[in-house]
């Protein structure tokens, strides 16, 4: 790889503003500016502040990385829309507004259910898909609280900590020690950064994952795009057999499970899953 201490990172890439179809979307972009970037959806109440510097820096070293907030959250303003489907709108918007003919889309659990819908969509402006801790929409499973996933949720609010060590984890003491370097990779940027999602916002945001779980199935066997799935294999949030069922029924999908891992197995693994990504895009 590039060596990118001397470039922008994660760290330093600047915090951009873009209005698209009335609505102000906030951005990073970095990497190479050859070739066809890849475009960052990310989860349920993250914002650009929460992907994981390490993989951002590992793809920007050779490829063109966007990571952006859409509509109410974090950095952009406006109203959290309450359906996937009006979140894709947001960023097919986006994507077009940076005046990008073709992307790669790679979408982390709730940006996973995004990437889905720009697919079926607008099959022309996507090039190759990459879908991470995810799940299909009415999916066993998909959308729906589980117990592990609550208790995990209610212990981060009563002890006044971040519950993504417990929900993106395994309880092993390789998950426990991965949990701790991934919190404070996530604070290695102090400069620039934006507001966590607010309450309102998240409420929002879940309104629209339920509705994605219980509503009917997309049609996933018409997608003839390239898919990588990949997940831990122990998701708490969202049953790893859902990344499973993406990849049986997308025509033309890879899948990845890594070892002692959850949720956030893709950073976990960060060391595999980089590679992955880059030589799926290559």
């Amino acid at each position: 790889m590039t060596d990118v201490t001397d470039t922008v990172t994660a760290r330093t890439a600047p915090t951009l503003k873009m209005r698209a179809s009335g609505t102000q979307f906030t951005y990073r972009d970095l990497g190479p500016r050859a070739g066809i970037p890849l475009v960052l959806l990310h989860h349920f109440t993250a914002t650009i502040d929460d992907w994981d510097p390490d993989f951002i820096d590992g793809i920007a070293a050779e490829r063109r990385v966007i990571l952006f907030d859409n509509r109410g959250v974090g950095g952009a303003p406006g109203r959290v829309p309450t359906t996937v489907e009006a979140m894709a709108s947001d960023a097919i918007s986006f994507i077009r507004g940076l005046h990008i003919q073709q992307a790669d889309i790679l979408g982390f659990s709730l940006g996973g259910f995004v990437a889905q819908v720009i697919v079926e969509r607008e099959p022309n402006l996507v090039r190759k898909v990459i879908l991470a801790g995810t799940g299909p929409a009415g999916g066993d499973g998909v959308g729906q609280s589980n117990r592990r996933m609550a208790g995990d949720s209610i212990r981060g609010l009563l002890t006044l900590k971040n519950p993504k060590p417990l929900l993106f984890f395994t309880r092993t003491n390789a998950g426990k020690v991965a949990a701790a370097d991934y919190m404070r990779r996530l604070q290695l940027r102090t400069a620039d950064r934006v507001k966590p999602t607010s309450v309102r916002s998240a409420v929002r945001q879940l309104l629209a994952i339920r509705r994605w779980g219980s509503q009917e199935p997309m049609r996933l066997e018409q997608i003839a795009h390239q898919a990588l799935v990949a997940n831990g294999e122990d998701d708490r949030m969202l049953a790893t057999r859902a990344s499973f069922e993406l990849a049986h029924r997308l025509p033309n999908a890879s899948l990845v499970i890594y070892p002692d891992a959850g949720h956030g197995g893709v950073f976990q693994h960060r060391d595999r899953f980089i590679p992955a990504v880059l030589d799926f895009l290559d």
